[in-house]
């Protein structure tokens, strides 16, 4: 992400220009942009002009500040498009109307809120990182069927999907299959030309079930090989075979627990996220009285200061409660200053979607209590 100015204090009004540089700074911005708030950017909108023979309509190009009402964002597009009420004197557009924002990579815009609380600042120092990018790439191959995604520190991004239909291998289809293996790996091999950026990615990891990922592999070093790729061969010692169930995208969360895996990204935000399930997970098989998920229970043992370790969503944040929002903000910063460790987790990360299955909120405890284990608590509130 590209700060251009910053102007704001903790819990006070500011604002902020930026550029969005990839598809892991559009994500810093989805979490950061809340209905209220105010995002001024360059637009477009069809106008209509009268000729003198009728009229006719042109797209004009105007910076116009909107108050959010409506977020929508588009992953796979790369895309937040932002609905709300126009606050700018244009002639094209009148105040009031409703407009929609289109915010996407390397356009700048200004957003502007009356509170910035800490876990925006939080989020803001993340942004700033440059050391979290997407740098390892996993490519989930399986008999016609290939996914290959980036993993960056807080988001997990599709960046191709491959799929052939591979004829029987007996039979009188089986005729055909050579060229259809062939062709499969030809587009998986383009694939990863593609979206593969070898000065950013440290690791490509090749995973799936049975041998096709060892077969595949074979056809990758021998097709850089034959083509004199120079860039991929340099880049085979960063390339790591590893096992998983299927190719399809929820066996991503087996693959970064794999152990030579692990060691390869184990610095890495989505590392530690899969880390902390495993032993939120561990807690509650071996202890279940130090590990609670749940706005209720969570917040008893806040109460009881026993959290050693928070794990809490970052889609809680996105609520348009206000008075919600704040209790998870102090829950953060109460924890983090009895010395507790607070994990911030993505649910564009596959332990993220862990956790959200688990209401967006878990913690591990510094001691048992039994009796809080035993109380019934009405888990489905939103607002702890």
């Amino acid at each position: 992400m590209k700060f251009i100015s910053k102007k704001f204090s903790k819990n006070g009004p500011g604002s902020v220009k930026l550029i969005p540089e990839d598809g892991e700074d559009l994500w810093h911005v989805f979490n950061l942009v809340r209905m209220g708030d105010k995002v001024a950017a360059t637009t477009y909108r069809k106008v209509q002009r009268d000729t003198g023979m009728g009229t006719d309509s042109e797209r004009i190009k105007l910076r116009l500040m909107i108050q959010v009402e409506d977020i929508d964002y588009d992953a796979a597009g790369e895309e937040i498009r932002l609905k709300g009420r126009n606050l700018t004197e244009n002639e094209h557009v009148k105040l009031g109307a409703y407009h929609t924002l289109e915010l996407r990579r390397q356009a700048a815009f200004t957003l502007e809120k009356e509170v910035w609380d800490g876990v925006d600042l939080d989020r803001i120092a993340a942004a700033s990182d440059p050391a979290a990018s997407a740098d390892l790439a996993v490519l989930l191959v399986g008999e016609g069927l290939a996914n290959l995604s980036l993993v960056g520190a807080n988001a997990t991004v599709l960046r191709a999907r491959v799929e052939t239909s591979m004829p029987r291998k007996k039979g009188a289809a089986a005729a055909g299959r050579d060229k259809a293996v062939h062709t499969f790996q030809s587009r998986v091999y383009q694939a990863v030309l593609q979206h593969v950026d070898w000065d950013v990615v440290k690791c490509l990891v090749v995973a799936g079930p049975g041998f096709v990922k060892d077969q595949f592999l074979e056809f990758l070093f021998a097709e850089a090989q034959r083509r004199e790729d120079k860039v991929l061969m340099a880049a085979r010692s960063k390339i790591v075979v590893a096992p998983a169930s299927t190719a399809f995208q929820h066996s991503l969360k087996e693959v970064l627990a794999v152990p030579a895996v692990a060691a390869q990204i184990k610095d890495t935000k989505a590392a530690k996220e899969v880390a902390a399930m495993a032993d939120f997970y561990a807690m509650m098989s071996s202890d279940p009285a130090r590990a609670f998920y749940g706005p209720g229970h969570v917040w008893a043992a806040h109460e009881l200061g026993a959290i050693a370790t928070l794990l809490i969503s970052e889609g809680l944040f996105r609520t348009s409660d206000v008075a919600a929002r704040r209790k998870y903000v102090a829950l953060v910063d109460e924890v983090a200053a009895g010395g507790g460790q607070v994990m911030l987790f993505s649910d564009m990360h596959g332990s993220g979607q862990q956790l959200q299955a688990l209401t967006g909120l878990a913690a591990i405890l510094r001691f048992p209590l039994p009796e809080l284990e035993d109380t019934l608590m009405d888990e489905g509130v939103a607002v702890i």
